[in-house]
């Protein structure tokens, strides 16, 4: 398959998930046409050697399994999340202003607010409607065409502009939505959009979790089309490639892809990494397919590896003293090892080693970011699932920049790179 091939899909995947439930019900999707059978976490499973299934949670968070053709006495897992810093509609969302309807909204996770003004949003997520006889349904919405903005402030109204302003996320990022509406209307238009996707008859929004989002769709840059741009690549980019890598497994070994929510916000959700739903799922695994009990599972989780993928701070041209000048990754210079001696990344020397031999195996480059001494450093699902079930984690990504943009860049090569390691990884034989 060659790698236009595999960034058109991706370019697709990114086009059909503005929101995690989105993302989560494409997944779910190219799983299902693929010949994974899903589960329900609320009846009894019935496993078997070689089969693939897949759960979801909140259906914002996945966990897809490979089970081995043999017993199951290791797994190779890669983990990633399905939700991006954005901003969301707050419940009592209709506001007006100088005759003008707004959307009142708060900031999810840490956005980076100053790219949001001036865009084309679109709007998305999970709503909940009662039909008319009473029923009630949890349906996904996607206005993916131009219906609100952030205009900025002239400039002429605010000469400090471009020096070190402030943002306020209460009073100043309420976005337009219609001239002359009323709070009223906002509903009336939600119930619209919904019967128009679904196809429903008369029905009453009764609550719902909705995203603004940028609705340029995502592209090929450069002269050579050398980068990636779009929104939410940190972090569709690593389920993407996870989901390649899976989906493209040879199905002798035992692997598995984690996708959860609530990442952007600390991972403390029934959903999140911080959560139960991974060790849920692999304990009821484990007493179907491994040795039942206690001991089996400890054993199990030992003899299994965790890659998690999470986007990488790339060298950036006009800010390179942000970097430590011997870890500043280069766009299209293969994966990154992210590393931390304060545990802010779950790598090890011995995990990291087992990630260089793959990418030696699949001939790959392999490029290590740590942060500077003197900046803070962020943090992903790695040490968060290695403190949850224990099993031996590493913490790699794609280089990026413009990381918690409305717009996110990436290289195009990379994309291939860490879905050929993560392809190794999935069909080895030993786990160093």
């Amino acid at each position: 398959m060659s790698q236009n091939d595999v960034l058109a899909r991706l370019i697709d995947f990114l086009h059909s998930a503005p929101t995690p439930w989105h993302a989560t019900a494409s997944m779910a999707k190219q799983l299902e046409a693929s010949g994974y059978r899903r589960l329900e976490e609320t009846q009894a499973w019935q496993l078997k050697p070689g089969e693939r299934v897949f759960v979801t949670r909140n259906d914002s968070s996945i966990v897809a399994l490979q089970l081995p053709s043999a017993s199951l006495s290791s797994l190779r897992m890669m983990g990633a999340h399905t939700d991006s810093p954005c901003l969301r509609l707050k419940p009592n969302a209709a506001q007006a202003s100088a005759g003008w309807l707004q959307l009142g909204v708060e900031v999810y996770g840490g956005a980076l607010l100053s790219p949001w003004f001036d865009r084309d949003l679109g709007l998305a997520g999970r709503v909940y409607v009662r039909h008319g006889d009473g029923s009630i349904e949890g349906v996904l919405l996607n206005v993916a065409r131009p219906i609100a903005m952030i205009p900025s402030l002239a400039i002429h109204l605010d000469r400090d502009a471009n020096s070190n302003r402030t943002i306020n996320a209460q009073t100043q990022m309420a976005p337009v939505l219609l001239q002359g509406g009323e709070a009223s209307d906002f509903q009336q238009l939600l119930v619209d959009w919904v019967r128009e996707q679904h196809g429903f008859g008369t029905i009453e929004i009764v609550d719902f979790e909705l995203c603004l989002y940028d609705t340029q769709p995502p592209s090929r840059v450069g002269v050579k089309q050398e980068l990636v741009a779009s929104a939410r690549l940190d972090n569709l980019l690593s389920c993407f490639i996870g989901l390649e890598a899976l989906l493209a497994s040879k199905g002798q070994e035992g692997a598995v892809l984690v996708a959860t929510d609530h990442e952007e916000v600390g991972s403390a959700s029934a959903c999140g990494a911080q959560g139960p739903f991974l060790e849920d799922v692999l304990r009821r695994v484990n007493e179907q397919l491994g040795v039942p009990g206690e001991e089996g599972f400890v054993r199990l989780m030992q003899a299994s590896r965790m890659i998690s993928c999470d986007n990488a701070h790339a060298l950036h041209p006009n800010y390179t003293d942000k970097h430590d000048n011997a870890h500043g990754p280069l766009l299209n210079g293969g994966p990154v090892i992210k590393v931390n001696a304060n545990q802010r990344y779950a790598t090890n020397s011995a995990t990291a080693t087992m990630f260089r031999e793959l990418c030696r195996q699949a001939e790959v480059p392999v490029q290590t970011f740590a942060v500077r001494a003197d900046m803070g450093c962020g943090s992903t699902i790695g040490p968060i699932t290695a403190t949850e079930i224990g099993v031996p984690t590493l913490d790699v990504g794609v280089p990026q920049w413009a990381m918690h943009s409305i717009r996110e860049t990436a290289g195009a090569d990379d994309v291939a790179y860490l879905t050929s390691v993560l392809g190794t990884f999935v069909n080895s034989k030993m786990l160093v």
